[in-house]
């Protein structure tokens, strides 16, 4: 099963335009960081290789298409067809697309490095390529992309309409996180997706957030809640 969902990946032309979005997102920012940067040479790296993070957005759209994208195009019936055990079904596509998150994170972490020297070098910045917060930024951006590639997968296995699932899910990120966190205030609101994210991937943002290895068990704590709820909805949602 899981090689059947490698061969879907790769055949699929979408996912191929989200690596590639994804690469150009993380090129522009770390020249527009670099371009724009103000303060030390370190936190201008840091900040160039820190929107590796942001195209966790692009795992999550990717993650939600597998399972909402055989939904829409009517292909679900014949996966459960040909595998009647749903929860292996569902099982099989988390991890192909954790593994898919895995290597989004990684490809995006080599662009992360080669933008970055590039735009050392042509802002005549000068990059401690030894300096461990630099490394911890561009882990932290890979891993959050194979959470949110994680995350993708039970979002769509519980909302099966692509279009509400992936509006839903950028909603929330742009919408109702930062209308919860000016309710319940930047202590309480660190504990949501995006804010986890955002801590892991040590995106520079204002107010409180999770130490590294705090937001990567809660993002961990999220994956394994909505995997339970998404099996058993899956097992008894009638896709005639």
């Amino acid at each position: 099963m899981i090689a059947t969902e490698i061969l879907k990946l790769r055949t699929v032309r979408s996912p191929w335009l989200l690596v590639a979005a994804a690469q150009l997102v993380i090129v522009a920012g770390a020249a527009g960081a670099f371009a724009n940067g103000d303060g030390t040479d370190a936190a201008i790296a840091r900040a160039g290789a820190a929107h590796l993070g942001l195209t966790a957005l692009f795992a999550l759209v990717l993650g939600i298409m597998a399972v909402a994208g055989e939904h829409r195009h009517r292909t679900i019936s014949d996966t459960y067809l040909s595998r009647p055990r749903r929860g292996e079904v569902l099982t099989a596509k988390l991890a192909t697309y954790t593994g898919a998150g895995v290597a989004f994170g990684l490809l995006g972490a080599v662009t992360a490095v080669a933008a970055t020297a590039v735009a050392a070098t042509i802002t005549g910045v000068t990059v401690d390529w030894s300096d461990p917060e630099l490394w911890r930024t561009v882990g932290g951006g890979a891993a959050w992309n194979v959470a949110f590639a994680a995350l993708g997968v039970c979002v769509g296995a519980l909302v099966p309409n692509l279009t509400g699932a992936v509006t839903g899910a950028l909603a929330w990120i742009a919408l109702v996180e930062g209308v919860l966190g000016r309710l319940v205030g930047s202590t309480a609101s660190q504990w949501l997706p995006f804010a986890a994210g955002t801590a892991l991937g040590r995106l520079p943002t204002g107010g409180d957030r999770l130490p590294q290895w705090g937001a990567a068990v809660v993002l961990s704590g999220y994956v394994a809640v909505l995997a339970v709820a998404a099996l058993a909805v899956t097992k008894r949602r009638d896709i005639t």
